[in-house]
């Protein structure tokens, strides 16, 4: 297991016992992002956190690399004995939908491969059709990139950061992801339209945040509605519920993996179970 901090991927354990637990954080961030609900949440899991190429501090070149599945695969390998539960966070709940569609595509199960029993997708970005996408989105996502990483970093830091250095630091996040890193993001974003979500062969618990500008929750909504067995909570947050509404945030998850019988990853849809709760 890598150990390197600047290592492509860094696969640490945080606490606890039970069900193995990844959790994955978006672009521009780390996993820190994780470290205001891993306490309520660490009750009956063993929580692993990977720290994956499109972090905050970056690794050079990520995103002209391999498929950005490739290092979350890696990640989830990583984890001694597998990791039972993914919880992905935006960018990465697409990079994850995307891996296992690939693998699917290519005839393999990857829930077998990975051994994934269930998924925590938070704050996804998802449109069912490719008509959904129009220039206005374009132009929303790529002017003002920057505010997304705004509220990543008022979130992490309670709003004690002031405007100005929080609009300097976002830029420099943004700068860092770069032309090439914001491409690989929406490239992601418009392929979800052609996404087998009917393939999606485990029960799946997927977060919207009622005030998320980023990834509205209609979108979460629209995703959950296309799993086969899926279970929808909007909270009265923004873009990142695990900082704003840990306790609420870890519940919901421990409540929905209680309600997942011991046992082998199902290998075709479960009873349709779409439900929301603010």
């Amino acid at each position: 297991m890598p150990t390197d901090g600047n290592a492509p991927v860094v696969v640490r354990k945080l606490a606890g016992s039970g069900r193995r637990t990844l959790l994955v954080h978006g672009l521009g961030a780390n996993a820190s992002v994780w470290d205001t609900c891993a306490g309520p949440l660490a009750a009956g899991h063993e929580l692993w956190t990977a720290q994956l190429p499109w972090r905050g501090e970056g690794v050079d070149d990520w995103a002209r690399g391999p498929e950005l599945g490739h290092w979350l695969a890696e990640a989830l390998r990583l984890v001694p004995g597998g990791a039972e539960v993914v919880v992905a966070h935006s960018m990465s709940a697409n990079v994850l939908l995307d891996l296992l569609d690939r693998e699917s595509r290519r005839g393999t199960d990857p829930f077998t491969r990975f051994g994934i029993r269930a998924l925590v997708l938070v704050s996804p970005f998802y449109r069912g059709s490719a008509e959904d996408f129009d220039w206005p989105t374009i132009s929303y996502y790529l002017n003002d990139f920057h505010l997304i990483l705004e509220e990543g970093l008022r979130a992490h830091s309670g709003g004690r950061l002031g405007a100005d250095i929080q609009r300097a630091m976002a830029h420099r996040v943004r700068d860092r992801i770069g032309p090439y890193g914001w491409l690989r993001f929406f490239d992601l974003y418009l392929g979800t339209p052609g996404l087998q979500t009917g393939r999606i062969a485990v029960p799946c618990l997927v977060f919207g945040g009622e005030h998320d500008f980023a990834a509205p929750p209609g979108e979460a909504r629209a995703l959950a509605a296309a799993l086969p067995d899926a279970r929808l909570r909007v909270l009265p947050t923004g873009h990142f519920p695990m900082i704003e509404r840990p306790e609420e945030f870890a519940a919901e998850i421990r409540e929905f993996l209680n309600s997942i019988p011991a046992g082998d990853p199902q290998h075709g849809p479960g009873p349709r179970t779409v439900l929301e709760h603010h």
